[in-house]
């Protein structure tokens, strides 16, 4: 089966829309363009295809409603546009697609919800059981409480996790350019490239940032999220907005990333690609060898540093002696508890003070090799 086409006959179809996608050129929200979505992706839902939407736009949508004139830089403004714009974009969606008799549930995420074990599986469970009710779930960040230590840091990469969180067979991410070129798209000669089948394919193109005035994605934000996606083996194609009902009927416009991997659920990417770490740990040589390759939980004896400012249950990078990342995991102390532990065996800690201190400090369910 062609990639196209695993994309035009989906059982599980995950589609991000970016903000810049969903505006007119005052910055506000574009109604139109929104139901043009809605109508595409509603054939495509009412086909038999389960569709989970991952939709910028609220702090856009939150603009005019605020009185401002773009898209604020500060977080607390941020906060307050996506409280005001969330509403007012859910609203314009449940109208949109209640013309086709479907119901949309809103789903709000931050990386911190969702790293840690339970959490990940409330996510997994809440967005199973709302396609299993026949309900399009609409996926955000929580741009409301979220903070720039616990952000995904834009919907595409959202948008792939929840790809792999729900074992989609395609996820499709539309912008505002049509698909990747080999050079600026306005640059005369410019290639399209209709299709990537690994990272050598990507070796000589030139890729810009955003040029979106309400977005913060461009098309490295893309390229990552389809590296993601594409190692959590799940098909990705990059396109216009306008030309969603194209790419869903498989038809070939946009580019396509092929599968690296191999599908399944795997909490750990996500510990891998949706957490940004908040301290680091050094471990010695025997430490790195018994993660790495004896897949050994991390355990007070190896570590040699702690640095950073970090609680029980954030996520940690783990340092090789030389200050190279090695792995990533959630720590199961506070960075302040840590440094009269280190050295020690866990069952020395347990004789010393108390059997509460018999435990790893990452156990190995809550670490990833990077």
């Amino acid at each position: 089966m062609s990639p196209r086409s695993v994309i035009s006959s989906a059982r599980r179809l995950v589609v991000k829309v970016g903000s810049s996608s969903l505006t007119g050129v005052d910055g506000g929200l574009d109604r139109a363009r929104l139901v043009a979505l809605a109508n595409a992706l509603a054939r495509k839902h009412l086909d038999g295809t389960q569709i989970v939407l991952v939709s910028s736009g609220a702090i856009a949508a939150g603009i005019h409603p605020l009185g401002l004139a773009s898209r604020p830089r500060d977080l607390a403004t941020q906060q307050a546009a996506a409280s005001v714009g969330q509403g007012a974009l859910l609203a314009a969606y449940t109208l949109a697609f209640a013309g086709h008799d479907i119901t949309v549930g809103q789903v709000l995420l931050t990386a911190d919800d969702v790293t840690r074990r339970t959490h990940y599986a409330n996510a997994r469970r809440t967005l199973e059981r709302l396609l299993d009710l026949g309900v399009l779930p609409i996926v955000n960040e929580n741009d409301t409480v979220a903070t720039s230590e616990i952000r995904f840091g834009d919907n595409d990469r959202l948008a792939a996790l929840v790809a792999h969180l729900i074992d989609a067979d395609a996820l499709v991410l539309l912008s505002d350019v049509d698909a990747l070129y080999d050079g600026p798209p306005s640059r005369p000669g410019a290639q399209r490239i209709p299709v990537v089948r690994g990272p050598h394919d990507l070796v000589d193109v030139e890729i810009g940032g955003t040029g979106s005035k309400v977005g913060t994605g461009g098309m490295t934000t893309k390229i990552e999220a389809a590296r993601i996606a594409t190692a959590a083996g799940v098909v990705t194609s990059v396109t216009a907005a306008d030309r969603v009902t194209q790419v869903l009927a498989g038809e070939d416009v946009g580019t396509v990333f092929l599968p690296i991997g191999v599908r399944g659920r795997s909490r750990r990417l996500w510990l891998e690609h949706a957490t940004t770490a908040r301290g680091r740990l050094v471990i010695d040589d025997g430490a790195v060898a018994a993660l790495v390759h004896r897949k050994k939980s991390l355990l007070p004896a190896g570590i040699t540093a702690v640095e950073g400012s970090f609680h029980d249950g954030d996520p940690v990078d783990v340092c090789s002696p030389d200050g190279t990342p090695v792995a990533r995991g959630l720590v199961n102390y506070d960075s302040n508890e840590l440094p009269a532990l280190l050295g020690r065996s866990t069952r020395e800690l347990a004789h010393d003070l108390g059997p509460e201190y018999e435990r790893e400090v990452i156990h190995r369910d809550d670490l990833v090799i990077l």
